[in-house]
């Protein structure tokens, strides 16, 4: 599950950002303290490292303070993951089916709790390297003082004009790597609160994971 990658790039997004490289800290911090809600489109690569092959997704994400998102996937195939205030739905449409889950089976991650009680810190949790420029976007490089299999290495990259953040690549314990990039961000719209509810349609056979 892609959900890990996710919330550590909505974390990044939605928490101050604490880092030991140059000034720019100061002005990320700034902005993203005020940051409540944003919308985009977003592209995806999932490369594999022992293939080499990378498989491209693409579609559209909100996200709403504290942790509401949804993720809604559009090509190559139509996937929505929903996470709600009680529970986190994935459904995969051309299967008809639907899997259920509490928020913190998903949200298992040490680190990724951290992140969405608000208690996180770039400076605490990872080493933080300023790597140059590319493509226009400052990009800076995350080494988790504690690596997980899912991450030992993250690499982001924020706009210097608005101080946003543009893409973040997770790589894992494998060399697989997980880049996703907003492209419209906006983070002046208030998305409608019935985006993050999930009513599974009729004849989708229902998966539910929340009583393991």
């Amino acid at each position: 599950m892609r959900m890990r990658t996710l919330i550590f790039f909505l974390a990044v997004l939605a928490l101050p950002l604490s880092a030991q490289a140059s000034g720019l800290a100061d002005a990320i911090q700034k902005r993203y303290e005020s940051v409540q809600q944003f919308q985009a489109d977003f592209q995806q690569e999932l490369s594999n490292a022992a293939s080499g092959s990378v498989e491209k997704r693409s579609g559209k994400i909100w996200f709403k303070q504290p942790s509401l998102v949804r993720w809604d996937t559009l090509k190559p195939e139509k996937e929505l993951l929903v996470v709600g205030q009680k529970a986190v739905w994935n459904y995969f449409e051309a299967d008809k089916i639907a899997m259920k889950y509490r928020t913190n089976q998903v949200f298992s991650s040490k680190t990724m709790i951290r992140f969405l009680s608000g208690k996180a810190n770039l400076k605490e949790d990872f080493k933080v390297t300023e790597q140059g420029s590319e493509d226009g976007l400052i990009k800076m490089r995350l080494v988790p003082k504690e690596p997980e299999p899912s991450m030992v290495m993250a690499y982001i990259w924020v706009d210097p004009k608005t101080h946003l953040m543009g893409r973040v690549l997770i790589v894992d314990f494998f060399g697989n790597g997980n880049q996703v990039t907003l492209l419209g961000l906006t983070t002046d719209k208030r998305p409608d609160a019935r985006l993050f509810e999930f009513t599974p349609p009729a004849g989708v056979q229902v998966r539910d994971n929340t009583k393991q």
